[in-house]
């Protein structure tokens, strides 16, 4: 019995010194796609683009909508972010991934709306290992609204239109 215990002993030391295959980290254009109604493929510089005719895109930030950031020399594939609460029309709460850290999630991180005309092409991201809300003012396209939400947008327009109430 005790000769099979320390074998197993043995074993288990084994296994716990042996490497295991790291986790791989997770990317932004992941993360918004399983985080949100949006669902883009490819580099998220092109998920503006792509979502031309698919889904409807603005300058008015709404929850559930993704905030899509243009590529930039420090950001190449640009960067895709998941709006989990507005606070005001300049100030929202982000989901994301891969913006502080490679492959660190990060949930209701502050992102302001730095730009002259209040459209949102110039934001600032709270970035954590600084501690400070943003080290750059990172340009973007706007915001892309998942298509559930358009079509529920639409309809109480439309409703609103004809005098409905919901």
């Amino acid at each position: 019995m005790t000769g099979r215990f320390l074998g197993a002993a043995c074993a288990a030391l084994v296994l716990l010194g042996t490497p295991v295959q790291a986790q791989a980290r997770i990317q932004c254009v992941t993360f918004a796609r399983a985080h949100s109604l949006v669902q883009l493929a490819g580099n998220a510089r092109d998920w503006w683009a792509r979502a031309l005719g698919l889904y409807q895109r603005g300058q008015a930030p709404q929850p559930g909508s993704v905030l899509a950031f243009r590529a930039t020399g420090s950001m190449p594939m640009g960067h895709v972010a998941v709006v989990s609460k507005v606070i005001d029309a300049r100030h929202v709460l982000l989901d994301h991934a891969n913006w502080s850290r490679p492959g660190m999630v990060e949930r209701g991180v502050m992102a302001v709306d730095v730009s002259a005309a209040g459209d949102w092409s110039a934001v600032r991201v709270w970035h954590s290992p600084s501690r400070t809300l943003g080290l750059r003012v990172s340009p973007a396209f706007g915001f892309i609204y998942p298509a559930a939400e358009a079509a529920m947008a639409t309809a109480r327009t439309a409703g609103a239109a004809l005098g409905l109430k919901r």
